[in-house]
């Protein structure tokens, strides 16, 4: 068995700059937030400069009414935590079902709760960018995000990306 070599870790020697990690997180369903999360705090951990764009559904993880929600759908999900057929799934009760399930895997494994990630991130100066245009399109105002958010346009975040070092769409 071969292993690839570990690259090393940790913080920029002085005068170094960061690496830069973009991510785009455009999903909003619970199993789909995560990843950006884990990415960005373990990457923020190791002393990267992070930043993250939700754009469409993913906007749904930093709108302070629903980030807290947030659902698996059991529905054409044939990863989802619950392997059911999709007419299976359209029966009322399912997603509620799929959202326990996967809520009690990520407990018993001692993952933090969506909210708990949000503000570990925070605390790491990760930087959270709101699409304007999407919500436009959804009709988010700046008032239903969580505290801290920045609203930034694709060019914004573009510009952002461009220098990054990683950039990951989720």
């Amino acid at each position: 068995m071969t292993t690839a070599a570990t690259p090393e870790v940790g913080t920029p020697e002085a005068g170094e700059r960061p690496r830069r990690l973009a991510l785009v997180a455009s999903k909003g369903t619970l199993d789909q937030a995560y990843p950006p999360l884990i990415l960005a705090l373990t990457a923020a951990s190791l002393g990267w400069q992070v930043g993250i764009y939700f754009t469409f559904y993913g906007l749904d993880i930093l709108h302070k009414d629903r980030f807290e929600s947030l659902k698996v759908a059991s529905l054409a999900n044939p990863a989802g935590p619950i392997q059911m057929p999709n007419i299976v799934g359209a029966i009322p009760g399912a997603t509620a079902m799929a959202t326990k399930t996967m809520k009690k895997w990520m407990d018993a494994a001692g993952m933090p709760t969506i909210p708990e990630f949000i503000d570990m991130t925070r605390d790491l100066d990760v930087t959270f960018f709101a699409c304007a245009t999407t919500m436009g399109v959804m009709n988010v105002s700046e008032d239903d995000l969580i505290e801290g958010c920045d609203i930034a346009g694709a060019a914004a975040f573009l510009d952002y990306a461009a220098s990054a070092d990683v950039q990951l769409f989720i």
